[in-house]
């Protein structure tokens, strides 16, 4: 007996139902309490990986986050915050420096071995970068055991997703392959020092990527970070452009950034809200960082088994830049203001860091640097889905002086 075919409307609603399902997957993680700001034909531009980002680690095959474990209240924290982001983490243990022995710590000629914080903090990275490596992994973020983020972390990755693409993807529709940025992927001697921005609301279309989201050529994404410097004019291995997105209501007022890095030219050359992503130069701190497979080989063999002379963010800004007896060439990628910044609990200032000394006194009210919803802030909003957050670092209202008062937004 022949089949009966079901009427064709009963398939246009099946397949519309299902195309709106799978978009509704791509675009929404299943605790992410905001809807990405990008409209769906930018997002589409970026190619079929840009979902990936909605993934529990983020587009990335893992999360890593480094820490010793005996602080088990940062790993407390770092597990809830994971736990409410729709996040996988997995802990690498930190390492003592004293029981890190001259013999296994590569050092020039000369050199003088050093603080046993420094070099417990390099083992422990490297004992991750290390991991990515033995793993065969494809990527992973590192992360420092007392970081925060914000409850939109998947939109602000998506943002740089698409600014990586900007800045290292070729052009579509050029053969051979020819990239936005003309100083890209290494100037040359007659590269210009200086480029134009490039809008974030004007990207040039590029090829989508291949293996991640992030893009096809990247060894390092620091995007959790103390300062940085907009590439200097006349470094000779860091790509000059940077992609520049106003009024992304993510970034804290102008008041409340800071930066180890001086001049601090992002707070005060550009509006307020405003974010950049360009090529890593003079990093500092490594809160937050991915590196990809080729990437971390090729960390383990420039960090890891090279003179250890300085801390390890220094020693990835050499990485990044070329400098110090390490190869030029790298591909290293940040965002300003970072991504991941420090938490600092209430309590005593001695237990804010295992490495440097922040004295005796003692802090009333816990909060984040920069970051204005963050996840730890608003846990107990999180914990019973609560939608309304509390913004840290809340604009002035106009006509009024600015008190540093929280308040409170409700979530999209």
């Amino acid at each position: 007996m022949a089949l009966r075919q079901p009427p064709k409307r009963m398939l246009y609603v099946v397949g519309a139902a299902l195309t709106l399902a799978i978009l509704f997957l791509q675009f929404h993680a299943p605790s992410t309490p905001v809807s990405p700001h990008l409209g769906l034909e930018r997002w589409a531009a970026g190619g079929r990986l840009m979902a990936d980002i909605q993934n529990a680690t983020l587009g990335f095959e893992q999360i890593f986050v480094v820490g010793l474990p005996s602080r088990t209240d940062r790993r407390d924290g770092m597990v809830l915050q994971a736990a409410l982001s729709n996040m996988d983490i997995e802990f690498i243990d930190g390492v003592s420096g004293k029981d890190v022995p001259d013999k296994a710590i590569p050092m020039a000629q000369g050199r003088e071995r050093l603080q046993n914080a420094s070099i417990g903090s390099w083992r422990a990275h490297m004992n991750a970068i290390r991991e990515v490596v033995h793993r065969n992994l494809s990527s992973a973020l590192i992360l420092e055991d007392d970081t925060d983020w914000d409850v939109r972390l998947r939109t602000q990755l998506s943002d740089f997703a698409l600014s990586a693409h900007a800045l290292t993807q070729p052009l579509a529709g050029f053969s051979p392959s020819l990239f936005a940025d003309p100083t890209y992927p290494r100037p040359q001697p007659d590269s210009p020092g200086h480029l134009p921005d490039l809008s974030f609301d004007a990207l040039p279309a590029t090829l989508p990527p291949s293996w991640s989201p992030y893009g096809d050529h990247w060894d390092i994404l620091w995007i959790g970070h103390c300062g940085m410097h907009f590439p200097f004019e006349k470094h000779p291995n860091v790509p000059k452009a940077r992609v520049v997105r106003l009024d992304d209501e993510t970034v804290a007022p102008r008041k409340n950034l800071w930066t180890f890095n001086i001049p601090f030219t992002l707070k005060e050359k550009y509006p307020e809200h405003t974010r950049a992503y360009h090529h890593v130069q003079e990093g500092v701190c490594s809160l937050g960082y991915a590196v990809s497979q080729a990437g971390a080989r090729k960390l383990l063999y420039e960090v890891g088994m090279k003179d250890v002379g300085a801390a390890f963010d220094l020693l990835l800004r050499y990485y990044c830049e070329g400098e110090k007896g390490r190869a030029a060439g790298r591909q290293c990628l940040t965002t300003q203001p970072g991504l991941f910044q420090h938490h600092r609990t209430a309590g005593p200032e001695s237990a804010m860091s295992d490495i440097g000394d922040h004295g005796d006194g003692w802090r009333d009210t816990p909060m984040t640097d920069m970051i204005r919803w963050s996840v730890r802030l608003n846990a107990e909003t999180l914990l019973v889905g609560g939608r309304e957050v509390v913004d840290q670092y809340p604009d002035g209202v106009e006509g009024e002086e600015e008190t540093g008062e929280e308040k409170e937004k409700v979530i999209a």
